[in-house]
Protein backbone atom coordinates (compact mmCIF):
# COMPACT_ATOMS: atom_id res chain seq x y z
CA UNK A 1 0.00 0.00 0.00
CA UNK A 2 1.04 3.73 -0.92
CA UNK A 3 1.86 5.98 1.96
CA UNK A 4 -0.64 8.30 0.48
CA UNK A 5 -3.36 5.35 0.51
CA UNK A 6 -2.51 5.03 4.29
CA UNK A 7 -2.56 9.10 4.62
CA UNK A 8 -6.15 8.69 3.56
CA UNK A 9 -6.76 6.25 6.28
CA UNK A 10 -5.15 8.23 8.80
CA UNK A 11 -7.52 10.99 8.05
CA UNK A 12 -10.36 9.14 7.94
CA UNK A 13 -9.54 7.39 11.28
CA UNK A 14 -8.90 10.72 13.30
CA UNK A 15 -11.97 11.20 14.24
CA UNK A 16 -13.16 7.55 15.34
CA UNK A 17 -13.87 6.99 18.91
CA UNK A 18 -10.25 4.89 20.15
CA UNK A 19 -12.74 2.79 22.92
CA UNK A 20 -14.05 1.21 19.88
CA UNK A 21 -11.79 0.22 17.59
CA UNK A 22 -11.00 -3.61 18.18
CA UNK A 23 -7.73 -4.67 19.97
CA UNK A 24 -6.86 -5.94 16.82
CA UNK A 25 -6.90 -2.51 14.82
CA UNK A 26 -4.45 -0.95 17.74
CA UNK A 27 -0.92 -1.27 17.17
CA UNK A 28 0.12 0.01 20.18
CA UNK A 29 -0.80 1.85 23.28
CA UNK A 30 1.27 4.61 25.05
CA UNK A 31 0.33 5.67 28.65
CA UNK A 32 1.26 9.18 29.73
CA UNK A 33 2.77 9.24 33.29
CA UNK A 34 3.23 11.45 36.04
CA UNK A 35 6.97 12.95 36.14
CA UNK A 36 7.10 12.62 32.71
CA UNK A 37 7.51 9.28 32.23
CA UNK A 38 6.02 6.87 29.79
CA UNK A 39 4.68 3.45 29.42
CA UNK A 40 4.18 1.45 25.83
CA UNK A 41 1.93 -1.56 25.63
CA UNK A 42 2.39 -3.12 22.29
CA UNK A 43 -0.68 -4.82 20.73
CA UNK A 44 0.83 -5.69 17.77
CA UNK A 45 3.81 -7.63 19.24
CA UNK A 46 1.35 -9.66 22.22
CA UNK A 47 -1.13 -10.56 18.95
CA UNK A 48 1.90 -11.67 16.90
CA UNK A 49 3.06 -13.50 20.03
CA UNK A 50 0.22 -16.09 19.64
CA UNK A 51 -2.22 -14.52 22.70
CA UNK A 52 -5.74 -14.16 21.73
CA UNK A 53 -7.68 -10.46 21.50
CA UNK A 54 -9.32 -11.14 24.48
CA UNK A 55 -6.62 -12.00 26.41
CA UNK A 56 -4.39 -9.13 25.24
CA UNK A 57 -7.79 -6.65 26.27
CA UNK A 58 -7.41 -8.46 29.58
CA UNK A 59 -4.33 -8.34 30.72
CA UNK A 60 -4.47 -4.17 28.89
CA UNK A 61 -7.38 -3.80 31.44
CA UNK A 62 -5.16 -4.78 34.56
CA UNK A 63 -2.45 -2.54 33.43
CA UNK A 64 -4.57 0.29 33.53
CA UNK A 65 -6.53 -0.76 36.69
CA UNK A 66 -2.80 -0.89 38.54
CA UNK A 67 -1.18 2.44 37.18
CA UNK A 68 -4.69 4.30 37.22
CA UNK A 69 -3.35 6.80 40.00
CA UNK A 70 -0.45 7.60 37.61
CA UNK A 71 -1.25 7.76 33.98
CA UNK A 72 -2.30 11.68 32.99
CA UNK A 73 -3.47 10.29 29.42
CA UNK A 74 -3.34 6.94 26.99
CA UNK A 75 -2.70 7.36 23.38
CA UNK A 76 -4.05 5.02 21.07
CA UNK A 77 -1.14 4.07 17.99
CA UNK A 78 -4.02 2.55 15.31
CA UNK A 79 -2.59 -0.32 12.97
CA UNK A 80 -3.71 2.13 9.62
CA UNK A 81 -2.44 -0.74 7.24
CA UNK A 82 -4.48 -3.67 9.13
CA UNK A 83 -7.57 -1.31 9.04
CA UNK A 84 -7.18 -0.40 5.43
CA UNK A 85 -6.69 -3.73 4.28
CA UNK A 86 -9.58 -5.24 5.45
CA UNK A 87 -12.14 -2.58 5.44
CA UNK A 88 -10.82 -1.35 1.47
CA UNK A 89 -12.47 -4.74 -0.21
CA UNK A 90 -15.54 -4.36 1.22
CA UNK A 91 -15.96 -0.50 0.60
CA UNK A 92 -14.91 -1.42 -3.08
CA UNK A 93 -17.74 -4.10 -2.69
CA UNK A 94 -20.23 -1.93 -1.45
CA UNK A 95 -19.15 1.18 -3.96
CA UNK A 96 -19.27 -1.04 -6.75
CA UNK A 97 -22.67 -2.41 -5.89
CA UNK A 98 -23.67 1.89 -6.51
CA UNK A 99 -22.51 2.07 -10.20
Amino acid sequence: MSPEFLHKWEHILEDVEKNRIPIEFVKKIVLKLEGKKQQTINIEKLLDQGLEAEQVEEAINTKLIEMDDFIITIEFVLNIRKIAEIVQPETDRILSNLK
